[in-house]
């Protein structure tokens, strides 16, 4: 038997492998799925089943591709209404696979339709759980993405993923490996553990969810308190899990349509295009087109993308590396966003080279921000973190504008001159590319975010009075 977890770091997302006896079980794939064929064409294998523990909400898998070119069939677990051909599994119903089989637990409570796969080897004892987003390392899934659109409450979803977890999984013997579908940066939960992998026994010490002397109504006020709002594609990458998508490879070679400069303008001006430019923050920084939102490949891009354009259907012009274009298709196709519509050939050298109009980021870097707030101590210091990372330490002074949030905001935002920052660079170029594409030019950002200022000696706080948040 062999399991392989197939990490994508950028989505924080786990899909797997299972191989025995020349059959091959898939589990929540990612939506380019040639390197799962590609795989089991080099074992000599044959995928027999693709898995979905749910209908996810961060990402598009991979489940209708998959079973259209190797005629495997899809399963969901109890209560799963896709709009294609699947077959859905009844609780504790079993599928063997070569000398293996997944025993069906129905976990609701992340969503209704959720469902962990129990893996038990030849002689029948139980090795692993695919446990989607009922059970994270150190966290559960949010049980509030699901509510609106089926006339439930997050306490009632919360109050059922008390009873799937205590009924189908923590009497699971405790040497029982955990395989989630997500780790630490999803949205899908709030206090994931950075390892991707580890045993139920060890869960049941470090998990709170799975404490054992929790009553079920301490566990609805835990799991429920303190969700920030999910991202607003997470409800329209739901649909196209139900209801089936266009093929990747189309979505990748309409996208890969090279507009010379002149065109690429032209397609700016005629189609409400938005010019996503995915280059290094640095870069961006020092110059780009006019209006372009930056939103780099080398940070969490896909995530950032649905959680800041919001509409999968709004059309898309690339400034890009070349050698990067399908990687950046890629990796919005991945979370829906299939509205490419092409890139500017020679990216932005070509750009500054036939003359066009071009602006910059006014940027400074710690110390010299230093030197301006001993000059100037009344700054307007916009901190774009996330609550929790702002809490814990902040600059004095300093408001909180988290990027998630930002779109909501503007009103809110200081008149005189913001000196914008965040973690280590990337988020506060993000915040600043959307403030100058809506005519707010009057900012600067701060080069290497916190961890530049905290090398600087100026002045740190850890604690917001309660009246000022």
């Amino acid at each position: 038997m062999k399991i392989e977890q197939i990490y994508t770091g950028c989505l924080s997302q786990g899909a797997y492998y299972i191989e025995s006896e020349g059959e091959v079980a898939i589990i929540d794939p990612l939506r380019e799925v040639q390197p799962y064929l590609d795989k089991a064409a080099k074992n000599n294998a044959q995928i027999k089943y693709i898995f979905e523990t749910h209908f996810h909400a961060d990402f598009v898998s991979g489940h209708v591709t998959l079973a259209e070119q190797t005629g495997a069939p899809i399963i969901y677990g109890p209560l799963a209404n896709p709009s294609f051909s699947a077959r859905i599994a009844t609780d504790q119903e079993v599928f063997k696979l070569g000398k293996v089989s997944f025993t069906v637990l129905h976990t609701p409570g992340h969503t209704l339709e959720s469902t962990t796969y129990l893996l038990k080897d030849e002689n029948g004892k139980d090795i692993a759980i695919f446990s989607g987003d009922t059970l994270f390392l150190g966290d559960v899934g949010r049980p509030d993405l699901a509510q609106k659109n089926i006339g439930i409450t997050k306490e009632e979803l919360a109050g059922k993923l008390f009873e799937s977890l205590r009924n189908k999984i923590m009497p699971l013997a405790d040497d029982v490996i955990v395989y989630p579908a997500h780790g630490a940066g999803s949205a899908c939960g709030k206090n994931m553990m950075k390892e991707t992998v580890d045993t139920l026994g060890n869960q049941k010490k470090m998990n709170y969810a799975l404490r054992a002397d929790m009553t079920k109504e301490e566990f609805i006020k835990e799991v429920t308190d303190g969700l920030l709002p999910p991202p607003a594609y997470f409800p329209l990458n739901v649909a196209l899990n139900k209801e089936g998508y266009e093929s990747i490879d189309a979505i990748i070679k309409k996208g890969m349509y090279a507009f010379s400069p002149n065109e690429f303008e032209l397609a700016a001006n005629n189609t409400q295009a938005i010019i996503l430019d995915v280059r290094h923050q640095n870069d961006f920084v020092k110059g780009h087109i006019p209006r372009s939102i930056f939103i780099g490949l080398d940070g969490s891009f896909a995530p950032w993308v649905g959680t800041l354009i919001k509409d999968i259907k709004q059309p898309i012009l690339l400034v890009v590396d070349e050698d990067r274009v399908e990687e950046a298709i890629t990796r919005l196709s991945r979370v829906g966003f299939d509205q490419v519509i092409g890139y500017l050939k020679g990216g932005y050298a070509a750009w500054v080279k036939e003359g066009k109009q071009s602006d910059q980021m006014d940027s400074i870097d710690p110390l010299v921000f230093e030197g301006v707030r001993n000059e100037k101590p009344n700054l307007a210091i916009i901190d774009v973190r996330k609550p929790s990372e702002f809490l814990s330490e902040h600059i004095i002074d300093a408001q909180n504008y988290p990027l998630a949030e930002f779109d909501n905001q503007f009103l809110g935002l200081p008149k005189e001159r913001l000196y914008i920052h965040c973690a280590g660079g990337y988020r506060s170029v993000i915040a600043g590319s959307i403030l100058k594409s809506k005519g707010i030019h009057n900012l600067v950002n701060i080069e290497q975010g916190f961890k530049g200022i905290k090398k600087q000696n100026i002045p740190i706080s850890n604690y917001v009075c309660p009246s000022t948040l």
